[in-house]
């Protein structure tokens, strides 16, 4: 075997040192002008921000569970103008939306069995996946103590969106639309079971078809 001393090595030259350290410039064939990308937060006044992970109940499971939805910062924003306050929060990297829905009076922060750092609550309209859906949540955060100061701010906004709503008027009007998104879901999963059950029928008859055809045969 010949000794890797003896091999000879290759030549550097300072022709092929100049085109290791050559770096070539090239100007864009299209020069494309930077664009600014609306997050649709600003409008908005950021009133609480704190990193959490968020779980919603999965009830169309079979058996129902507790999934996890995703892992960021929750935000609690107020509308410049309008004066509305909404829950918004995005995973970590990708900033896609896991929860998104106003706050209203009626929601209520209840604890977490056997945990002192997670809340529980539902929303009527959650538009996390553009379309409103009513959905039951879940919050955990990293101590009791961030815990309590989400639940202080929640509770903030409630009592201010509830002042809002009966300084204008609209508390009726916003408690008419929370029981219409109710019913529609409901309607909805109404709509869902009769298909089951029709589907279920046909498949009966097709069987009922079938046993048929092999009795006259």
């Amino acid at each position: 075997m010949a000794d890797p001393k003896d091999q000879e090595e290759p030549e550097t030259t300072a022709d092929n040192a100049e085109d290791s350290n050559h770096d070539p410039h090239f100007e864009p064939i299209v020069s494309l002008p930077e664009q600014d990308v609306k997050t649709l937060e600003e409008d908005e006044e950021e009133l609480f921000k704190m990193r959490a992970k968020l779980y919603r109940f999965a009830s169309e499971n079979d058996p129902p569970e507790w999934k996890e939805r995703g892992t960021g910062d929750v935000k609690l924003l107020k509308h410049k103008e309008k004066g509305t306050i909404r829950l918004l929060m995005r995973r970590d990297r990708t900033l896609k939306i896991c929860a998104n829905h106003h706050i209203m009076p009626s929601m209520e922060l209840k604890p977490n069995a056997g945990s002192d750092r997670a809340w529980v609550w539902n929303t009527l309209a959650d538009y996390a996946d553009e379309s409103p859906k009513p959905e039951l949540l879940a919050i955990r955060f990293l101590n009791a103590e961030n815990a309590q100061k989400f639940k202080g701010k929640f509770d903030e906004c409630k009592e201010e969106v509830k002042k809002s709503l009966d300084g204008t008027g609209n508390t009726e009007s916003a408690n008419k639309v929370a029981e219409k998104l109710e019913e529609l879901s409901v309607k909805d999963k109404a709509s869902e079971e009769k298909k089951e059950v029709k589907k279920e029928t046909e498949v009966k008859e097709e069987e009922k078809k079938e046993v048929k055809a092999e009795e006259k045969n």
